[in-house]
């Protein structure tokens, strides 16, 4: 730009000046300020083609422009200003404003009542009502077909009547203006579900239908054209090769030919980003899809690209953040070696163990690339173990009712990691109407092994049951090997040893009253369980198979010696999807001493919640003179139960049976029956059990009804 243009003023002539000695007028009457003239020499010469001038350069010429206009005949200049135009007299000041401003506290104030500005409306809203139909949905299609024919609209309906904002209105809005908007809200959202369900070409419009009499409910018509149902073509996979080679394909279900379903391809997708992880592609990565459909032979070319990244094996172990246990330790939790195949499933069960152990607040297992090869052409992926320490004190507290048994609370506490790693101090009470007692225990949790525990305990307790009193002190240690929730083992088993020392209430036959005795037993027990079950808390198909057995001596009256064994089968097996029918057999001997030998607390005795329902506990088998139970030699359980369940809670049916003899023979001459119903309310930690049972052919001393209230299915 060579140089500036003055803005263009458009001046609008209003005709012949009447006065040509004087400016021509406004159209007000008034003269001008400023005739053409004067204007014209006051504008600076233009030149286009000269050089622009600087903002200074206009500033002076500005100056200097209006020193001239401002140049009197005598030579001196006259102030701004219109000429003649001389300054005015100041206002006086108005006496109250100058004077002092009254206290605060000789004003009456007085809030304002905004009520009758926001008090609400007390007038009844009104509304209006309405129903809702779809049409459209069975018109042929432009190929001949039916919509119906394809299986995914049969879906649709009830599926829109889920979301639609028109059903969830129940009829009612509160002016038109609402229904248009749900009108407009559920066309969209049926015209997504057709283009959903492979209908790609739909179109959905709505309308408001007035009634004719002017009363009664509008009427919205949705009307749809689902058009043809598109359906799979070519299925491509843009990817690398990978071990095995159809790795990517079988992880896809939907095939050529098939309605192109949204959730269908989605779900098939998630699939494979599932799958490859578990099969040695930690890094793998789903790309986004492209259909291309086809109007012509109404079909869709999918295409995928998946990156799947290098085929791994399980590296080192990396433990960092807030360390509660050191590599070695994690990597005795871990189900795989170093060298393995990656398997994803293989981190959700380490990242699950570790948080079984309650020793973490937060704990979280990523892979990480390395580059190293490692062994069939794969690279070592390490997995990175963040950790974050939680709490490891805790107080827990369980408390249960038992006909025969009374009431009994427990409370622990408990230091998990008291003895890194995982060496665990337990204190515990026992509080109830029939027990009280106090116990130490010390327990390594995967000593050495994953769900292997090395356990030391110290306990003093009292009993008083029907069958028998007792003070006893116990000292025990055992192996276990246990199954978990996380992990369920086929078999399990555990060994260990016990000495006790107890002072025994007990009826003496030969004097023909109750006596004190006082026993010291060793015992080394033993136990293995063989589990085909589905579910180690709430089983309900499969079986389980356990024996335990304990050679024991007794000193107290000479040195006895004796062998305690109890076998034990459950059986689940499923009617449908909601009732269960399960059983149980349990069958018990003490071989090698005599009855009276043997401290009461060692003797076998039925009755109770995990017993034979319907009697007290341990109230089965013979009995003294006083119809105290005094336990026995043998042992034989059945029960039958038949489990119905509905959501969170269900309901049982049972039957039990069982005896105690004296003999080390298990007898079936004598069996008692209870029957009864259970209520069962199922949480995440397994079912809460409340079960009614009463005896048949009862006899007296015999409970009516007995009440069982517990964790945890009877068996």
């Amino acid at each position: 730009m060579s140089g500036w243009t003055a803005p263009a003023i458009a001046v609008q002539s209003l005709g012949q000046n009447p006065f040509p000695d004087l400016p021509a007028a406004s159209e007000d009457g008034e003269p001008p300020i400023i005739d053409d003239e004067e204007f014209d020499a006051t504008i600076p010469p233009i030149d286009p083609d000269g050089p622009m001038g600087t903002v200074e350069e206009w500033d002076a010429e500005q100056s200097r422009l209006d020193e001239a206009a401002r140049l009197r005949s005598d030579g001196s200049i006259a102030p701004p200003g219109p000429p003649g135009e001389t300054l005015s007299d100041p206002l006086e000041i108005d006496a109250e404003i100058e004077a002092p401003l009254e206290p605060l506290a000789s004003f009456d104030v007085e809030p304002f009542d905004e009520s009758q500005y926001t008090e609400a409306d007390d007038t009844p809203a009104t509304s209006v009502r309405y129903s809702y139909r779809l049409e459209g949905l069975n018109a042929p299609n432009a190929d001949g077909s039916s919509a119906k024919d394809a299986p995914s609209v049969a879906s649709v309906r009830a599926r829109f009547e889920d979301l639609s904002a028109l059903d969830d209105g129940n009829g009612r809005a509160t002016n038109g203006a609402m229904v248009s908007a749900r009108m407009l809200e559920d066309q969209q959202l049926l015209s997504d579900l057709l283009i959903g369900e492979c209908f790609f070409d739909a179109t959905v419009n709505g309308a408001i239908e007035l009634p004719e009499s002017g009363t009664g409910p509008m009427v919205v018509v949705l009307t749809a054209s689902p058009g043809p149902c598109y359906r799979l073509g070519t299925i491509t996979f843009d990817a690398p090769a990978v071990e095995p080679a159809d790795l990517i394909t079988r992880s896809f279900v939907p095939a050529t030919g098939e309605p192109i379903d949204a959730e269908r391809i989605l779900a098939a997708e998630a699939n494979i980003a599932v799958v490859m992880p578990q099969q040695g592609y930690p890094f793998a990565q789903i790309g986004q899809r492209d259909i291309l459909l086809d109007p012509q032979t109404v079909t869709g070319d999918y295409t995928l690209p998946v990156t799947p990244g290098p085929r791994s094996s399980f590296g080192d172990i990396l433990a960092s953040g807030e360390a509660v246990f050191d590599a070695d330790h994690i990597a005795l939790l871990a189900r795989f070696d170093k060298g393995d195949l990656y398997d994803s499933r293989l981190v959700d069960d380490l990242r699950k163990a570790l948080v079984a152990t309650g020793l973490y607040s937060v704990v979280a297992v990523r892979p990480e690339q390395t580059g190293t090869p490692a062994p069939d052409g794969t690279q070592y992926a390490n997995l990175a173990v963040d950790q974050q320490a939680g709490p490891a004190r805790t107080l827990a507290a369980n408390a249960g009712y038992g006909t025969g048994q009374g009431i009994r609370a427990q409370g622990t506490w408990t230091h998990r990691n008291l003895f890194p790693p995982e060496g665990a101090l337990i204190a515990s009470v026992v509080a109830g109407t029939q027990e009280q007692g106090a116990s130490a225990t010390f327990r390594r949790s995967n000593a050495g092994r994953r769900d292997r525990a090395v356990e030391l305990s110290l306990s003093a307790l009292r009993s008083d049951f029907a069958a028998f009193e007792a003070f006893t002190g116990r000292l025990a240690g055992r192996v276990s090997y246990y199954s978990t929730p996380i992990w369920q083992k086929r078999l399990t088993y555990s060994y260990g040893f016990e000495l006790l020392g107890t002072n025994e209430q007990d009826f003496n036959f030969a004097l023909g009253r109750r006596d004190r005795r006082t026993y010291y037993v060793a015992a080394l027990p033993g136990q293995v369980t063989w589990d085909r079950s589905n579910d180690l808390l709430d089983p309900t198909r499969g079986f389980r198979l356990s024996a335990q057995v304990s050679p024991e001596t007794s000193l107290g009256s000479g040195t006895q010696f004796y062998g305690r064994g109890l076998f034990e089968g459950t059986v689940y097996y499923p009617v449908g999807d909601s009732i269960v029918l399960a059983g149980r057999a349990r069958v018990g001997s003490i071989m090698g001493a005599e009855r009276e030998d043997i401290a009461p607390s060692r003797r076998y005795y039925a009755g109770g919640g995990g017993s034979v329902r319907g009697f007290g506990y341990q109230e089965l088998g013979p009995k003294d003179p006083d119809n105290r139970p005094i336990g026995g030699r043998s042992l034989v359980e059945a029960a039958a139960e038949v489990r119905y369940r509905f959501g969170n809670y269900g309901v049982v049916g049972f039957f039990d049976a069982g005896q105690v003899s004296t003999s080390s023979t298990p007898g079936f001459d004598d069996l008692r029956y209870g029957v009864g119903l259970g209520g069962r309310f199922y949480t995440n930690f397994g079912p809460m059990r409340l079960d009614v049972a009463t005896p048949i052919a009862r006899r007296p001393g015999e409970s009516r009804v007995s009440i069982y209230i517990s964790i945890g299915q009877a068996f």
